[in-house]
C-alpha cells in the first residue's frame, strides 16, 4: 500500500487521465462550489454569473422542487414546504432540536434523524442537503464540461462525528 505517491513535475501517475475536483462550501444561509484552474482558485458561477447558492430547497407537487433564489423568492409564501438552514438540522434527532416550536416546519420524531414533513413526504437534512449539493455538482459539471473526480465539502470545527457523517451522507 502506497501512502505517498511520488511523480515528476508535471506528471501525473496516468498523464492521459484528466480529473476533475471541486470545492464545496456547504453553507447554512449560502452555498458555493470552486476548483483550481491553472493552480489559480475559482468560485464556479451559475448561469447568470452568480457563485452564490441559497441554501434553500422548496419541496413542491409531483416530486418537483426549487433550489437557491427561486426557493428562496418563496419562502415567504410557502414556509412549511421551503426548508432553510437545514445546516443546523444535520445529524440530529429530534431531542437535539433546539427552538423547533419556532420554526415553521412539521417536524417528524424518527429513529436516528429528525425528519421534516413536507408535501412531497418526509425529508431529512441528508436529502435536503443532497438536493443542494448535486445542484452545485451540476454548475460544476457544466462549466467545467466534464465528470467530477472528487469533492472536498466544508464542515464547521464544531460539528460532531454525527453531524460529519451526515454531511458524508449527503
Amino acid at each position: 500500500m502506497a501512502l505517498l505517491q511520488i511523480s515528476e513535475p508535471g506528471q501525473s501517475p496516468d498523464p492521459h487521465q484528466r480529473r476533475l475536483a471541486v470545492g464545496i462550501d456547504l453553507g447554512t444561509t449560502h452555498s458555493l462550489v470552486a476548483t483550481l484552474r491553472h493552480g489559480v482558485p475559482e468560485c464556479l458561477p451559475d448561469e447568470q454569473g452568480r457563485v452564490l447558492l441559497p441554501s434553500v430547497v422548496r419541496y413542491l407537487e409531483g416530486g418537483r422542487r426549487q433550489i437557491g433564489r427561486e426557493a428562496q423568492a418563496a419562502q415567504a409564501e410557502d414556509a412549511e414546504n421551503t426548508i432553510v438552514s437545514v445546516k443546523r438540522l444535520m445529524g440530529r434527532a429530534w431531542a437535539d432540536v433546539i427552538g423547533a416550536e419556532r420554526l415553521p416546519y412539521r417536524f417528524v420524531d424518527q429513529p436516528g434523524m429528525v425528519g421534516l414533513s413536507t408535501r412531497d413526504g418526509v425529508k431529512t437534512p441528508v436529502e435536503v442537503s443532497a438536493e443542494i449539493l448535486a445542484t452545485l455538482r451540476y454548475r460544476a459539471e457544466d462549466t467545467l464540461g466534464d465528470d467530477l473526480y472528487g469533492a472536498v465539502i466544508t464542515v464547521p470545527a464544531y460539528f460532531d462525528d454525527a453531524q460529519r457523517q451526515a454531511t458524508k451522507d449527503a
